[in-house]
């Protein structure tokens, strides 16, 4: 959103662009540590597919829906505190939407569970993503409380 939005792209080219970019890197994350550990591209592939497309594809259209309904969202500019308050709200609520259909995809050994069928869990401690995330929900409501006091 920020990008299309920076590029005075139109809303439907920002919402295209958006959804392009959340497959792409939410596949590459999946991939990278496949890829690393030595797996051939043609077999991370599938694996990539097979435990991402459904999550991605339910928080793309989750966010997107809302960001849309938002009167004025979607022509508010990067400085402007509907702009990014929508897009955390926005992105809170498709990661929550996002959660049960992952719990249901693991459940019945899809999703990431097939990811963990290699044997290979790249990427940082889940204790890093933690503080990194809770770092940045405090940081960005600071900004959007000092942005709509100030």
């Amino acid at each position: 959103m920020a990008i299309g939005t920076a590029a005075a792209l139109s809303n439907f080219g920002t919402v295209v662009l958006s959804i392009a970019l959340a497959f792409v890197f939410g596949y590459s994350l999946t991939s990278m540590p496949l890829l690393r550990a030595g797996m051939a591209l043609a077999a991370v592939i599938p694996i990539a597919l097979a435990s991402d497309t459904l999550s991605i594809g339910t928080m793309e259209i989750v966010d997107n829906a809302i960001v849309v309904a938002v009167p004025g969202a979607l022509d508010a500019g990067l400085g402007d505190l509907l702009f990014w308050g929508s897009l955390a709200f926005s992105l809170a609520v498709a990661g929550a939407a996002a959660f049960p259909v992952n719990r249901w995809l693991i459940d019945r050994g899809r999703g990431h569970a097939v990811v963990h069928e290699t044997g290979i869990h790249g990427g940082p401690d889940t204790r890093v993503v933690g503080v990194v995330t809770v770092f940045g929900f405090v940081f960005g409501a600071a900004v959007l409380i000092a942005e709509a006091v100030g």
